[in-house]
């Protein structure tokens, strides 16, 4: 049997294929991750993987239910895998947000889904950082989630050569749309036409854009003027006094979610134009109070940065880590008689932190020494008695070939 199609399977290294992913190397990203969030104060929540459809529906429409794996559940609810994470988190806080200072700032790794055609850089699930801050309505959150983004994308070995933050503003372009066609309900259409300005023929474009009142000329040349509002630049002052300044650039094409953001928005880009888009996100001052039923109001903002383009990015900077699956210790045991007192010095080994590995039924000292080799051990130990009966533990780095004969204390010191 196979895997369904979108879905992956995640081996220990060494990975048997190239096409095939790598556990280590997830974890590697997760680690990264991890650690750059809560260096910025984050804390990490998470939720479950299936919520009711109605929530769903309630944040992206009825229009996403063809890009779900939903079906009714045996209580006779309507539900579905997430597609994403925030829907969820809205949920979460709306329902205990009295009981975080404020701002809440959190983090988390969900591994979503959505039934969808595959693409490049697009599978059916996928794992993805969120970052998300809540209570706060002043560009400095704009700005300290935009650096959380740009530092988990550094601590990758990622550079301002191989990335860049493309960002935006809704308001911007609602005050463009409002100079001409204040009081006019076709906002949503207007939008509509510039957030596929990228991908749809200019001519296209043009003839849509003069049946709302515009041209492709002007609407190309607010973009390319990309003179920021008030907030825009405050964020940029922000980012640069943080020394991130060479990350970001003012790029009206970015527009994002139509029905969902309300205010700055960004995307993250390699700087070659090889792949979609690495990450993505921006402020949704309105979700909480749609979810809560109008019971809680607080401002928001957050990001979705995925693991699937970013690997594709790694992997073409030839920034894959080299993941190591060895072991600190593999123990030898020579004579069956020492085997009771070896496994005792592997518990205390493990119990000190090392990873050590031994053979499980009796085997020769030669074949255990292969074994250790294949296990790429750091250090060999096999016990043995002294003249007056105590036991040594008889080391070896197979690094450096170099031989001790140590108690346990002065083993773990060598070990580091």
């Amino acid at each position: 049997m196979d895997r369904l199609p979108g879905f992956r399977d995640f081996y220990p290294e060494p990975v048997p294929h190239p096409d095939l992913w790598s556990a280590d190397l997830r974890n590697y990203l997760f680690e990264k991750w991890r650690a750059t969030a809560r260096s910025y104060g984050f804390r990490e929540y998470d939720g479950p993987p299936l919520e009711s459809l109605e929530l769903i529906t309630t944040k992206s429409g009825e229009e996403i239910v063809g890009q779900l794996y939903n079906f009714t559940d045996k209580g006779d609810r309507p539900v579905a895998l997430r597609p994403e994470m925030t829907p969820t988190l809205a949920r979460m806080v709306a329902a205990h947000e009295r009981n975080y200072r404020k701002p809440i700032k959190w983090f988390a790794i969900p591994q979503l889904f959505r039934y969808e055609r595959q693409q490049r850089g697009r599978l059916r699930e996928h794992y993805q950082l969120n970052a998300d801050l809540f209570g706060e309505t002043d560009p400095a959150a704009d700005a300290e989630l935009i650096a959380l983004l740009i530092d988990v994308l550094r601590a990758l070995n990622l550079t301002s050569n191989d990335f860049h933050i493309r960002l935006s503003s809704r308001q911007a372009w609602q005050q463009f749309y409002d100079r001409k066609c204040a009081g006019q309900d076709k906002a949503y259409e207007f939008f509509q036409v510039v957030d596929k300005l990228e991908r749809e023929d200019p001519a296209q474009s043009d003839a849509q854009l003069q049946r709302l009142g515009f041209t492709l000329t002007e609407v190309r040349d607010f973009i390319q003027k990309a003179q920021p509002t008030a907030e825009l630049s405050a964020i940029l002052a922000n980012l640069s006094a943080r020394g991130l300044a060479d990350f970001v650039t003012i790029d009206y094409n970015v527009i994002r979610g139509l029905a969902y953001y309300t205010g700055v928005v960004f995307e993250a880009f390699d700087r070659q134009s090889r792949f979609r888009a690495i990450a993505g996100g921006g402020r949704y001052d309105n979700l909480v109070k749609l979810i809560s039923g109008g019971k809680v109001d607080l401002p928001a903002l957050g990001f979705g940065l995925g693991d699937v383009v970013l690997t594709e990015l790694l992997k073409d900077r030839k920034l894959l880590p080299t993941c190591n699956p060895g072991v600190d210790v593999f123990c030898l045991i020579e004579e069956e008689s020492r085997r009771p007192d070896t496994l005792r010095l592997i518990q205390e080994l493990r119990q000190a932190g090392a990873s050590v590995e031994y053979s499980l039924t009796p085997a020769r000292s030669e074949k255990q020494f292969k074994r250790a080799l294949e296990c790429k051990a750091r250090f060999t130990a096999r016990l043995t008695a002294a003249p007056d009966g105590s036991q040594w533990i008889q080391a070896k780095n197979l690094s450096s070939r170099e031989e001790r004969s140590l108690d346990l204390p002065g083993f773990i010191a060598w070990l580091g």
